[in-house]
């Protein structure tokens, strides 16, 4: 009787665990929906997906590869000028313009595939294939007035008293009372190498070759470095800036944060309340992001990189102060103890006995920040005006340089990706040792 109702019982239990296990199972993935479905509510995603715009995302990403050329007139004074990205800096000499526009007293737009858009005197045209010729007059008075070849506006074309927007696949169309202006997309970065003034403009690559290699090669190089347009030459020394940035906080944190983490180690600060102090310093200057600093430093140093590097500088303090003082916390005291026979004294001990053993995991830990910080460095520059995060920040507000955010995203990635290989190099050469084993 007493086995049977000691497997009764134990049968009992197995049947709980079962029924808290199978009751377990259910509740996460319950837990995890009730979760995604508050989220799906509180951020208004259905709002936020009403409010999506395809066409306004799609231009977005074609900005990003392309570039536009601006035919502008004045509707003023009738005046007409074509620029490249509407800048002065890549603007078509007086009178002349590329082949598809041809200027005249009625300038003359061919868009191509049959798209053909008219500046004269008295009115505006754009004729598109299959929808038909559209004419526009411009008042001091009344606006814009058009006339449409249907009654019922298709949803490329946006119009209203004081201003017509049309946006086909081949160019578009803006106007208002004081400017009209047609906006062509091309693929790629024009000007990239040569702005307009310059005298290699236009070169094939093998007569620039051959120039190159007549005795040209400074000329070259020096309209490349010195492009008005893509800024070269800046952006170089913004790149430089944002490496040196992130180098001098992490290398600076680094020294500052390896004697503060004896004070923070059990096995090397005996009295607690100094190891109490030093940790709540370590955990209050890393409980502070690097931005917050950042905005504080710079109310209280100014803008420039140095504030960056010190922002940097401060919340990696704590990162490492805390990193190491683990790391010395499970140092062999076999070794120190081998030191301290030798009659050695305590900074003997802990140079020959301890840097040592620790010197591996520190590089280690190191080199992550300062790739990781590269990367901080161009968000913090975007506050602090250093670096190339100015340079990408300006570049976002225009809302028109996007192929500019692109080429600065770019090198970006490319000198994250340098300071990676660089990093894993290091690692392997003074971690691992070389190849030879030396």
């Amino acid at each position: 009787m007493t086995m049977l109702d000691a497997t009764q019982d134990l049968r009992a239990q197995t049947e709980s665990i079962f029924r808290r296990k199978r009751l377990f199972t259910f509740a996460i993935p319950a837990v995890i929906l009730a979760y995604l479905t508050y989220i799906f509510f509180a951020f208004e995603v259905p709002g936020l997906w009403a409010r999506a715009n395809a066409n306004n995302a799609r231009s977005l990403v074609s900005d990003l590869y392309s570039y536009k050329t601006h035919v502008t007139r004045d509707n003023r004074s009738g005046t007409v000028s074509v620029a490249i990205e509407g800048e002065k800096k890549g603007r078509y000499p007086e009178g002349t313009a590329p082949a598809w526009v041809d200027l005249g007293e009625t300038t003359v737009i061919d868009l191509e595939d049959g798209h053909i858009i008219t500046y004269s005197p008295d009115q505006i045209t754009y004729d598109v294939p299959d929808f038909g010729l559209m004419t526009f007059e411009v008042s001091r008075s009344r606006g814009v007035v058009a006339d449409y070849p249907v009654d019922v506006l298709p949803e490329w074309i946006n119009a209203s008293k004081n201003r017509v927007a049309i946006t086909t696949e081949a160019g578009r169309l803006s106007i208002t009372r004081n400017r009209t202006e047609v906006f062509r997309y091309f693929t790629g970065w024009e000007l990239f190498f040569f702005t307009l003034d310059s005298p290699y403009h236009g070169m094939g690559i093998g007569e620039l070759a051959g120039k190159f290699v007549s005795g040209e090669a400074g000329a070259i190089l020096s309209d490349i470095w010195n492009n008005k347009m893509w800024r070269h030459k800046d952006v170089v020394w913004a790149i430089f800036e944002t490496v040196l940035m992130a180098f001098l906080g992490t290398m600076g944190a680094a020294l500052l944060a390896l004697p503060l983490a004896f004070l923070a180690a059990r096995n090397f600060a005996p009295l607690v309340a100094v190891r109490f102090a030093t940790r709540r310093f370590f955990d209050f200057v890393r409980g502070v992001d690097a931005l917050i600093w950042t905005i504080v430093l710079t109310r209280a140093f100014g803008l420039g990189p140095l504030t960056g590097a010190l922002a940097i500088l401060i919340t990696d303090t704590g990162s490492f102060g805390k990193l190491f003082s683990e790391t010395l916390e499970n140092v062999d005291d076999k070794q120190i103890e081998g030191i301290r026979s030798t009659g050695a004294k305590p900074l003997q001990r802990y140079r020959f006995g301890v840097i040592p053993q620790i010197t591996p995991v520190l590089l280690s830990q190191i080199l992550y920040y300062l790739e990781s910080n590269t990367r901080s460095a161009t968000v913090i520059g975007a506050i602090t005006g250093g670096g190339i995060g100015l340079l990408l920040t300006q570049a976002i507000i225009t809302q028109k340089d996007w192929e500019e955010v692109t080429y600065y995203i770019t090198l970006i990635v490319l000198v994250v990706i340098f300071m990676d290989w660089v990093s894993g190099h290091l690692r392997r050469r003074l971690i691992k040792g070389d190849e030879s084993g030396h």
